[in-house]
């Protein structure tokens, strides 16, 4: 137990606060989809809101500690504004519910009645990161770096956590998804190639269109299967024992085409 001659009087009182709260049982209450972020609570700090089969897409970047802010200051603004900044509009454009910066990386919240706009979303960003991110910055500063997509979908809890307001200010505070699949959507990009999004069997599962599934045909007139199954079961980082890897990115001829029959597979 913390004493009160151990540490100042305003943070012992932070903390008997917090286990106070800790002792008091959260009130859950059922959302049916992911909620505009000024209706998640704030006010009470036992209200958490509880999503069924959230889906999140997750994109980093790759070799992002090369890009010194030390040595390479300019070339780290604009390769971090060219990766993150996309990541964010693409996801954006696909009108993923909920959007956030962690770091180098990007996460995209999708509801559950929305695992083909998802995987849209995620294969539209490989695309730009492999047709344009990585080569650009390799042609700027001569450095390796790519991107990881993971994809996810499991129930979470959401509520802010924070500060209201702070001498006017209100950004001390922000949203926290407790459950799995942000940190396990977050472990599959890491694991991931620069050539592939790697996703759960959960969320494999929720796919059903043709053009999620299978390829368009390009270049031999051949259809084919679009993923194959990544045996994860010995590694204790995941709570699956399947993933499943994609490593097409859009067809140069039929990308347009499949994109609209993906998010349409979703109405």
């Amino acid at each position: 137990m913390v004493t009160d001659n151990q540490v100042p009087n305003g943070v012992k009182k932070i903390i008997d606060e917090a286990i106070t709260l800790y002792g008091r049982s959260p009130k859950i209450v059922n959302q049916s989809s992911i909620p505009d972020t000024t209706d998640i609570p704030i006010e009470d700090p036992c209200q958490w809101l509880k999503i069924p089969d959230v889906i999140c897409t997750f994109v980093d970047m790759r070799g992002s500690t090369l890009l010194s802010a030390h040595l390479h200051d300019k070339a780290t603004a604009r390769a971090y504004q060219l990766f993150t900044g996309t990541a964010v509009r693409i996801f954006s454009e696909f009108e993923a519910p909920y959007i956030d910066v962690r770091g180098d990386g990007v996460l995209a919240l999708f509801n559950e009645d929305q695992p083909h706009r998802a995987l849209a979303a995620a294969v539209t960003f490989r695309t730009f990161s492999e047709l344009e991110f990585i080569p650009r910055v390799r042609e700027k500063t001569g450095l390796d770096v790519g991107s990881h997509v993971g994809i996810d979908m499991r129930t979470v809890l959401v509520r802010k956590i924070g500060l209201k307001k702070y001498s006017g200010r209100s950004d001390r505070q922000n949203e926290v998804w407790a459950g799995r699949p942000v940190n396990m959507a977050s472990k599959l990009s890491s694991v991931s190639g620069d050539n592939e999004i790697l996703a759960s069997d959960r969320y494999f599962k929720k796919l059903s269109s043709p053009y999620a599934l299978q390829s368009c045909g390009c270049p031999n007139d051949e259809v084919v299967d679009l993923w194959k199954e990544k045996d994860v079961s010995q590694d204790a980082r995941f709570d699956f024992d399947t993933a499943h890897f994609l490593e097409s990115c859009w067809c140069k001829n039929h990308g347009k085409e499949c994109c609209k029959e993906l998010l349409d597979a979703d109405d």
